[in-house]
C-alpha cells in the first residue's frame, strides 16, 4: 500500500486514479462476441459455454429439477440468513413506491405522473470466484416490488455445468422468472437481442468484468437500458483518532478481497491511526483466505493523512467512491457534507459488509467516480414514470394564447394550429 502524507489538492487526481482497465481497448473483441450470439442465437452461447466456461452444455436454462436440488444443497443456516436478508431489502425498497400527485399548474390544467413497471429485465450475476448470491436478492428484489412480469437471471456455470446452489435457491426466493447457464459478455449479448431460449429484455442490471462492463456499454448504445456504468469495486475508510484500528483494516481488507483490481483508501486525520491501521492490515491479512487477491488489490489501494476534517471531506466528495465508511467521532455531521457516495456507512459499527448483505440498501452501486452522477440501484431503477395531463374548456382558454406566441417564436406553424383551431371552436359556442 502507498502511504501519502498531506498531499495537495492538485495532486489529488493523480493519487486517486483507479486501476481501471479502458473497456475501449475491448471493444472489438467484444462487438465480436456480440455479433456472433446476434446471429447464432443458443448455439453461439453453446459454444462459448465450451471456450470460456470449460463445459458442454445440453441446454441453458435451469430446470426445476435443478432448482429442488440446489435447494437440497443450501444449509438451514444459509436459507434463514438469505430470508433476513431478503426481508430487510424488501422492507427498504418498499419504502421507495412512488405517489403520483395531480398537480394543477393553471386553472383546468392538471398534470400528474404514472410509476410503470419495466416489463421485461435482465439480471446478471457473475461466476468468477466467488458465488454473489447477495447480489440476487439485490437485483430481483427490488424488480418484484416494481412489478415486473419477466426477470431474466444470466449467470455462468461450472465445469460440471451446475450453478451455486445459493445462487438458484436466492432466485427462486425472490421471484426470478427464469434463469440461464450463460455468462460474461455473450450473457449481456443475449439479454439484449433475445435467443431462442433467453428473452430478451428492456434493461440489464448487474456488475461483471471489463469484458461484461464492455458489452452492456456496447449494446445500451441501441438495443437496451442498462443500469449504470461499473468498474471494479472500492472502499474508502474516514477514520479519525477514535475509530479502532482493527475495525478499520477489516474494513479495507473485506473490500480488497473482492478482486485484485478492487480499491482501498483510508483518508484520516490521525498519523498514529494510520500506522496502526498498516500494522493491523499486515495482520488480518494473514488470516484471509482470498489472501492472494487482497495483496494484489492492496498495491491499488492508499493510506492518506490529511490535516482537518475539511481538507478530508474535500478530498471525499473529489474521489466519490463507491462505499464510503465514515469512523469518527461526529460521523452524523461529516454525513451532511458528504455530496458524492455510492453507499454510506456511519458510526464505528457499520461495517460496508452489512450493506452487501443484510441491513436492506442495495449494493448495486456506482465505482470508479461515477458517484459524481450516477445513484445506486434502487426500486425507481425497474420503473418508468410517465406523464399524463388533461386540459378542460377553462385550461385551453387561459393556457393556449401563450402556447401560440411560443410556437409562433419557434416558427412552428402546426403546432400553433393544433391550439388556434380549438380555440376558434370555444368562441364559436
Amino acid at each position: 500500500m502507498e502511504i501519502l502524507k498531506y498531499p495537495l489538492p492538485e495532486q489529488w487526481a493523480g493519487i486517486l486514479k483507479r486501476p481501471v482497465l479502458e473497456t475501449e481497448s475491448l471493444f472489438d473483441t467484444v462487438r465480436t462476441i456480440i455479433e456472433k450470439v446476434r446471429t447464432g442465437g443458443d448455439r453461439a452461447l453453446l459454444e462459448y459455454a465450451s471456450t470460456f466456461d470449460k463445459v458442454n452444455l445440453e441446454s441453458l436454462a435451469v430446470t426445476g429439477s435443478e432448482l429442488k436440488e440446489a435447494e437440497a444443497g443450501v444449509s438451514i443456516e444459509l436459507k434463514s440468513a438469505l430470508r433476513m436478508a431478503l426481508r430487510n431489502i424488501e422492507v427498504f425498497h418498499s419504502a421507495q413506491r412512488f405517489e403520483g400527485k395531480k398537480i394543477g399548474t393553471t386553472d383546468g390544467v392538471a398534470c400528474w405522473q404514472k410509476a410503470v413497471a419495466i416489463e421485461k429485465v435482465g439480471l446478471y450475476v457473475p461466476g468468477g470466484t466467488a458465488p454473489l448470491f447477495s447480489t440476487v436478492l439485490m437485483l430481483a428484489v427490488p424488480a418484484k416490488i416494481a412489478g415486473c412480469k419477466e426477470i431474466v437471471l444470466c449467470t455462468p456455470p461450472d465445469k460440471q455445468g451446475k450453478i451455486h446452489p445459493a445462487i438458484l435457491f436466492a432466485a427462486g426466493l425472490a421471484g426470478v422468472s427464469k434463469i440461464f447457464k450463460a455468462g460474461g459478455a455473450q450473457a449481456i449479448a443475449a439479454m439484449a437481442y433475445g435467443t431462442e431460449s433467453i428473452p430478451k429484455v428492456y434493461k440489464i442490471f448487474g456488475p461483471g468484468n471489463q469484458y461484461v462492463t464492455a458489452a452492456k456499454q456496447l449494446v445500451g448504445l441501441r438495443e437496451v437500458a442498462v443500469d449504470m456504468p461499473a468498474g471494479p469495486s472500492e472502499v474508502e475508510v474516514l477514520a479519525d483518532e477514535t475509530a479502532n484500528p482493527v475495525f478499520v483494516a477489516a474494513d479495507m481488507l473485506s473490500q480488497a478481497e473482492h478482486g485484485a483490481d478492487s480499491q482501498a483508501v483510508l483518508v484520516t486525520t490521525s498519523e498514529e491511526l494510520l500506522k496502526e491501521v498498516g500494522y493491523e492490515i499486515e495482520r488480518q491479512l494473514g488470516c484471509l483466505k482470498r489472501r492472494d487477491i487482497a495483496e494484489a488489490s492492496l498495491r491499488n489501494s492508499k493510506l492518506i493523512l490529511v490535516r482537518d476534517m475539511d481538507e478530508a471531506m474535500e478530498l471525499t466528495n473529489v474521489y466519490a467512491p463507491e462505499h464510503l465508511i465514515i469512523e469518527t467521532e461526529n460521523y452524523m455531521e461529516l454525513a451532511q457534507r458528504v455530496t458524492n457516495a455510492g453507499s454510506v456507512f456511519l458510526g464505528h459499527f457499520t461495517p460496508e459488509s452489512a450493506g452487501d448483505y443484510a441491513s436492506g440498501t442495495n449494493h448495486t452501486l456506482p465505482t470508479n467516480g461515477y458517484a459524481k452522477a450516477y445513484s445506486g440501484v434502487s426500486l425507481d431503477s425497474f420503473i418508468k414514470k410517465i406523464t399524463f395531463q388533461e386540459i378542460q374548456r377553462r385550461g385551453i382558454v387561459l393556457l393556449g394564447p401563450a402556447i401560440e406566441v411560443m410556437a409562433a417564436g419557434e416558427e412552428l406553424d402546426a403546432h400553433k394550429n393544433a391550439v388556434t383551431v380549438r380555440l376558434k371552436e370555444i368562441n364559436r359556442k
